[in-house]
């Protein structure tokens, strides 16, 4: 079959395959909270900014198009509409969802490992690195019996002899 006979039938079902894909249902943003004051809107930012989506882990609550965000995202609207001030909406938030909701959970027990871990594993790695190097360092070259001493007087001069044709 010549090329341009391909062409066709590979562009109906590219165009078929297109339009199979689901696309995603339109999720609630930001914009459909009103707010009586630009300070209002920047405190919501802010707050929904610093708790992480529990569904995609990897974004902020206000970023997060996951349905757990976006009921999430009107139940913290509701309780600043309510009145309520930051401590208050992230402490329910976090009795109900744990620390790991928070991008910076607070320094406690809990939360040590987390806090502490890497920089733990890091001085763990240096102190390893720095033992082998100083074994390393101090360990005596062995010493080479006088068989093997000999052998390598013997290549060496064999070696010797081939570099140089005057010999």
């Amino acid at each position: 079959m010549s090329p341009k006979r391909l062409l066709a039938p590979a562009l109906v079902g590219a165009l078929l395959a297109w339009g199979l894909v689901p696309t995603q249902a339109p999720a609630a943003t930001l914009q459909e909270f009103t707010f009586d004051t630009p300070a209002q809107e920047q405190a919501f930012r802010e707050l929904t900014g610093k708790m992480r989506c529990l569904v995609c882990q990897n974004e902020s609550l206000a970023a997060s198009q996951a349905d757990v965000a976006q009921d999430l995202r009107r139940k913290v609207y509701s309780m600043m509409k309510e009145g309520k001030d930051q401590a208050t909406i992230i402490a329910f938030v976090v009795d109900r969802y744990g620390d790991f909701v928070l991008y910076q959970p607070p320094v406690k027990p809990s939360t040590y490992l987390l806090w502490f871990g890497p920089f733990v594993l890091v001085g763990i790695g240096g102190f390893l690195l720095l033992r082998n190097l100083r074994r390393q360092g101090t360990a005596p070259e062995p010493a080479l019996s006088p068989a093997d001493q000999a052998r390598i007087a013997q290549l060496l001069a064999a070696g010797d002899d081939q570099q140089d044709p005057a010999k």
